[in-house]
């Protein structure tokens, strides 16, 4: 299993403005908490396509009535009622809140818990919120990044009420290699953090979106939280589905549901 999957990992802000996203950790994985120092509240209707999911992971929406999210946040494809999709606030536990039961859930084909780590939720009905577009090229895998979750603040740490946001600039594949080896598959993944560390995602932000604007000025989104060692760790970067590389794919799917 990789590092730590981020289904309890990636899910709040961490250090200077760090985000906790639901990394895919492993399990044994040692913690070693970091106190929030950075991470922002998001405000209201800053990011509506922000979706919480009750298994303790993010997502968001593809459409109004699908969930793009992680693979590893899922166990299989088939019907499945169990899922609660919670959106329309920033705040978990505002009245407002709109709360969707899942009906069928599709993990990425050949998904073997490394790699192709994407998974949609179709919802009973639709969330009347502004969905995210993904990137289908590669053109937006590059300069700083928005995370944003409900997870952890800290390694080791419980996930949150209010809905947190921080930025992390790209890291090559190379500069990642350095830090994960082959554990990193390049063609599938995208790397973001600070070398220093500080500011990452965290254990509960998993299958949450991250996402920059493209040129027109319109939020894009080119990964996924996926997995990372830790959270917020120095010379340990986030490691994110690179969105690109499965848009077709993710299309494909959706359409089906």
């Amino acid at each position: 299993m990789k590092s730590i999957l981020r289904a309890f990992k990636r899910c709040a802000v961490i250090g200077a403005v760090a985000l906790a996203a639901v990394s895919l950790q492993p399990v044994n994985a040692s913690a070693a908490p970091a106190p929030v120092v950075g991470g922002t509240r998001a405000a209201q209707g800053e990011f509506p396509f922000m979706v919480r999911l009750s298994m303790g992971c993010g997502g968001s929406l593809l459409t109004q009535q699908i969930v793009l999210t992680a693979a590893h946040c899922v166990n299989g494809s088939g019907n499945n009622t169990s899922i609660t999709a919670t959106a329309g606030n920033v705040d978990l536990q505002s009245s407002s809140v709109v709360k969707v039961r899942s009906t069928k859930v599709l993990q990425a084909p050949g998904y073997n818990g490394s790699g192709k780590d994407w998974a949609l939720i179709k919802l009973a009905q639709p969330i009347n919120q502004p969905t995210l577009k993904i990137a289908d090229t590669t053109a937006y895998n590059s300069g700083t990044f928005t995370i944003a979750g409900w997870g952890a603040n800290r390694e080791g740490g419980s996930q949150q009420r209010y809905l947190l946001k921080a930025q992390v600039p790209f890291v090559s594949d190379a500069s990642c290699k350095q830090s994960y080896g082959s554990s990193l598959i390049p063609a599938e993944e995208i790397c973001a953090g600070y070398a220093q560390g500080g500011t990452d995602t965290c254990q509960g932000d998993s299958g949450g979106p991250m996402f920059r604007r493209d040129n027109a000025g319109a939020w894009i989104q080119v990964g996924i939280v996926s997995w990372g060692q830790g959270c917020a760790r120095p010379n340990y970067p986030g490691v994110y589905t690179e969105v690109s590389t499965f848009a077709s794919a993710i299309k494909s799917a959706a359409a089906t549901l």
